[in-house]
């Protein structure tokens, strides 16, 4: 491996972490915009001029995850056929104007439509800017920038938490709608701005001249292997049609890696919903007032910021699939430990734990899946994993309102959750290894020795 490779394998260019750092945003305000339901949670069901029961709030909060599923699921072949740039530029402008709408909602049918139009956007926005920082990070440090990207989403919860406590009580829940806006001013115009297309697709499209100034400008293979080979033999990539895409993610080499990948999905965003969505709930029927309350949603997210980040790192040295395992396991133990009422720092140490089980691990299963396929089906598969996921999505918030309306011990408003996380760990460890490693492997072996 030549100096030059390994440079190109491990080393941050400015523009590749400028990129990060308009997903980054992305992923932030996508956070903010979904986990602020948590945070409003308990005023929705003080507000009397609507009277909601648990029950309602839980299937009101799912109304923006149903959204969540058809947009993951149409977003990635679209942007694998159209664009990764015009696609996340469109959902980002899309759900910042529907958060506007919230704020305006005169009742509950109109805000859960609104809800449901915001969640179109938001699960758009996902696969695009993912398959984005994947082509544009080292190839070694792809899991790290990965995380790096996505601990975005926590960060918005961190934002979203912060500004409830104060924002909440002097000006009701419908000001951290209004702050949802924002971005259609503030980030917007910078992605246009900024953000580039995906070389792979510009040479799927005949833009050569493009892709070979993007190349330059972030020094680094974006794809090394199809990439800069089709550069040099001024060649395009054949074009794959979106059933193209989705034949590959599901043709034999792929298939159960796709289908435990949806599954494995479905039970880390279960976790992530269902505690963002009813965590302040819980803990305020368990007697704590509601700045305490929103301050564990903070804790949550903080944890998972921090946690994501360090086992993201090791991801990149042992494997994804050792650590999802882990994060998984620690996830389950430290919802279960929550369910016995320790003392304060104890109940909030396992909080944050409980953020790196829960939106830590989806990070590390987000990532894996990222790196799983070759890159002209790549934004189709993750879009699929996290499609599917996003049933669990849906499941979650409506889970933790059955089981709280439900007058059942305080206990099993957190048992409804360990289970999810055990099942996510057994699912990671039956996920194979992916074709280009299983090729890597066998070259290895059979190159000779030097």
């Amino acid at each position: 491996m030549s100096a030059s490779t390994g440079a190109h394998e491990t080393r941050f260019t400015r523009a590749s972490l400028a990129v990060v750092a308009l997903c980054f945003a992305t992923i932030m305000v996508d956070g903010y915009d979904l986990i602020i339901y948590g945070a409003v949670v308990p005023s929705l069901l003080g507000y009397q001029e609507w009277s909601l029961t648990p029950e309602q709030v839980g299937f009101i909060g799912s109304a923006a995850l149903v959204a969540l599923l058809i947009g993951s699921l149409i977003s990635g072949p679209v942007s694998d056929r159209i664009g990764r740039r015009k696609v996340t530029i469109f959902c980002v402008s899309s759900f910042s104007i529907a958060m506007g709408l919230c704020a305006i909602a005169p009742t509950p049918e109109l805000f859960g439509v609104f809800r449901f139009l915001a969640g179109l956007g938001l699960g758009g926005s996902i696969p695009t800017v993912s398959a984005l920082v994947i082509e544009h990070s080292p190839l070694k440090r792809r899991s790290f920038a990965y995380a790096l990207m996505f601990i975005g989403y926590p960060v918005g919860g961190v934002l979203s938490s912060a500004l409830a406590i104060p924002l909440i009580p002097a000006f009701g829940w419908q000001v951290m709608f209004w702050v949802g806006l924002l971005p259609l001013v503030l980030l917007v115009p910078l992605l246009y701005r900024f953000m580039p297309e995906s070389v792979s697709f510009l040479l799927a499209n005949d833009r050569r001249q493009e892709a070979e100034e993007i190349t330059r400008r972030f020094d680094l293979p974006i794809e090394s292997e199809r990439a800069d080979a089709a550069l040099r033999e001024g060649e395009a990539p054949a074009q794959k049609s979106t059933l193209s895409a989705l034949r590959q993610v599901f043709s034999k080499r792929y298939v159960a890696a796709t289908l435990l990948f949806m599954v494995a999905s479905f039970q880390g965003l279960l976790l992530v919903y269902g505690l963002n969505s009813w965590l302040p709930g819980i803990m305020s029927e368990a007697g704590y007032p509601l700045s305490s309350s929103l301050s564990f949603l903070l804790v949550l997210n903080v944890g998972a910021i921090v946690g994501a980040l360090l086992a993201s790192a090791a991801a990149d040295r042992f494997g994804s699939k050792p650590l999802t395992v882990a994060c998984f396991l620690l996830g389950a133990a430290s919802v279960a430990l929550l369910s016995i009422q320790p003392v304060a720092l104890v109940v909030y140490i396992l909080v944050a734990v409980a953020g790196l089980g829960s939106v830590g691990t989806q990070i590390l299963v987000n990532a894996w899946v990222t790196r799983y396929y070759p890159v002209e089906s790549r934004a189709t598969g993750v879009g699929w994993a996290i499609g599917f996921g996003r049933a669990g999505a849906i499941f979650g918030p409506i889970l933790g309102g059955l089981v709280v309306g439900s007058g059942l011990a305080f206990e099993w408003n957190f048992y409804a959750f360990v289970i999810p996380a055990l099942i996510g760990a057994m699912i990671a460890l039956l996920v194979p290894r992916s074709p280009a490693d299983r090729a890597a492997t066998s070259e290895a072996r059979t190159a000779p020795s030097e």
